[in-house]
């Protein structure tokens, strides 16, 4: 796959496929690969990519500190990921594209709506992420990663994340720069020099500011009900992806279309097919 430097960070991307752009935020939490399309859950069995760039131009990415994309330590916020998705579409000359988000993808999409309306021709917001068990075991998990640093420093962290190659959320111990300390020998370095107390105060904001609600994490609801933008929600049904998440969206969302279909449901022949008739019908 090729790479781009979007605001000093790298950012490993493909595009496949011909016809109006499609950028598409990958599910995974806080491993968010592109490979995340073909390979993760519900993803595996609905084969979007094995359809849908025979009508639009996929552009697939690892997410900022996930796969082979770079990362900055940072508190982290939606902005951020929505700063490399708009740096990604700059860089390939596109001006307006539909977005489709997986899982917390969808908490990008709605904020890269909320911030560029003018750049979005629609949305698919496929498993939102959300739900209260989502929110609690997220918080969870920032707190676990801090544990582990308060005993064995931010050295120790660096040392467990190059004796493994599971990611944060798997082992929360590792922290969400786990992959670029991996990749990364200078970033690495630093990362274990870093001053403890103020690394606490940031990760501890991070998982705050992000995990701030029971529905769906990213922008404000009166924010998403003054979106004039179309959008599909497809549901999720599980403790990451609750079905009331997709239900807060579409409730919110003022142009939402719900697909209400069980995600036993949702397979290689109805979830592409919903998708490309939602496109098609804003391209």
């Amino acid at each position: 796959m090729p790479t781009v430097d979007i605001g000093g960070i790298t950012t490993n991307f493909g595009v496949v496929g011909d016809g109006p752009p499609l950028l598409m935020f990958s599910p995974g939490g806080f491993n968010a690969v592109a490979d995340n399309w073909s390979d993760l859950g519900v993803y595996r069995r609905i084969r979007l990519l094995d359809e849908l760039p025979r009508r639009y131009t996929c552009i697939v990415f690892d997410r900022r500190e996930s796969g082979g994309s770079g990362g900055r330590v940072e508190r982290l916020t939606w902005a951020h990921y929505v700063a490399q998705g708009r740096g990604l579409l700059d860089h390939l000359g596109f001006d307006r594209a539909h977005l489709m988000g997986g899982c917390v993808g969808c908490s990008v999409v709605t904020s890269f709506a909320v911030a560029h309306p003018e750049r979005v021709a629609g949305m698919v917001l496929y498993s939102p992420a959300g739900g209260a068990r989502y929110r609690m075991t997220s918080r969870a998990r920032f707190e676990r990663h801090l544990a582990y640093v308060d005993e064995h420093g931010l050295s120790g962290v660096v040392e467990l994340a190059r004796s493994t190659d599971v990611g944060f959320s798997k082992d929360p111990r590792l922290g969400p720069w786990v992959s670029v300390i991996r990749d990364d020998d200078a970033f690495a370095a630093a990362y274990g020099e870093l001053d403890p107390d103020a690394y606490r105060v940031l990760v501890t904001g991070l998982a705050r500011t992000m995990f701030d609600r029971d529905s769906v994490p990213g922008p404000e609801p009166e924010d998403l009900m003054l979106l004039d933008v179309p959008a599909l929600v497809i549901p999720g049904n599980d403790g990451s992806h609750a079905t009331s998440a997709a239900h807060h969206l579409a409730e919110c969302l003022p142009l939402a279309e719900y697909w209400d279909v069980p995600v036993d449901e949702q397979t290689a022949v109805t979830a592409p097919e919903r998708i490309l008739a939602f496109l098609d019908a804003h391209s």
